[in-house]
C-alpha cells in the first residue's frame, strides 16, 4: 500500500527513535494512507518558512500483518482509543506494549481539551467529541525499526507546492 508522511525533510531512511515522545500512538515513525493528511502536516504554520516535503513509500502491510506482530488497530474514537491517547500524551508509555498502531488523528486541541478532561471538568463524551476529526483520516505509527527496515520502501519525495 503507499503512504506518506508529511516533513520539512526528505526521510529516505526513517528511524523510529526520532519520533516525539508523548504523541497519541507514541514515539515512532508516523504515516498515513491519505496523501492530504501527509500534505496538511508537512504545512502545518511552524513549518511556513522551512521546506515542506511529501514523503512517499510503498508498506507491505499484509506482509506485517500475517507476522505475529502486536498490531493495535482503532477502528472509532471511542473510550478505548480515548483512554489510549490520553496516556500516551500524559508518559505513560502504553505504545510500548505494540509493533503497530494504527487510527484516528486527535485534532490540534488535544492538549486543552485532554487537560479539561483530565481535571474532570469535562465528561468522556465531551471529550471525545472534541478530539475527533471530522474529515477522514488515518495515522499508522510504526514503533519498531526492523518493521521499517523491511516494509517499508521509500519511493520519493516531493517539494510541495513546486
Amino acid at each position: 500500500m503507499k503512504v506518506y508522511h508529511g516533513s520539512i525533510v526528505e526521510v529516505r531512511m526513517p528511524l523510529v527513535s526520532v519520533g516525539r515522545a508523548k504523541l497519541d500512538f507514541g514515539k515512532g515513525f508516523y504515516v498515513t494512507d491519505l496523501e492530504e493528511q501527509a500534505i496538511s502536516w508537512a504545512l502545518r504554520p511552524f513549518n511556513a518558512d522551512k521546506p515542506q516535503i511529501l514523503n512517499i513509500y510503498e508498506f507491505d502491510k499484509d506482509k506485517v500483518l500475517t507476522s505475529e506482530v502486536r498490531y493495535l488497530r482503532f477502528d472509532h474514537y471511542d473510550g478505548e482509543w480515548l483512554d489510549f491517547v490520553v496516556a500516551n500524551r500524559r508518559g505513560e508509555d502504553l505504545w510500548k506494549a505494540y509493533e503497530i498502531v494504527e487510527g484516528g488523528i486527535a485534532n490540534d486541541d488535544v492538549f486543552n481539551t485532554i487537560e479539561l478532561y483530565t481535571a474532570e471538568l469535562i465528561p468522556r463524551e465531551e471529550a471525545l467529541k472534541r478530539l475527533q476529526y471530522e474529515k477522514p483520516n488515518n495515522q499508522i505509527c510504526i514503533l519498531k525499526q526492523s518493521i521499517v527496515d523491511e516494509n517499508l520502501h521509500f519511493v520519493q519525495s516531493v517539494r510541495i507546492g513546486e
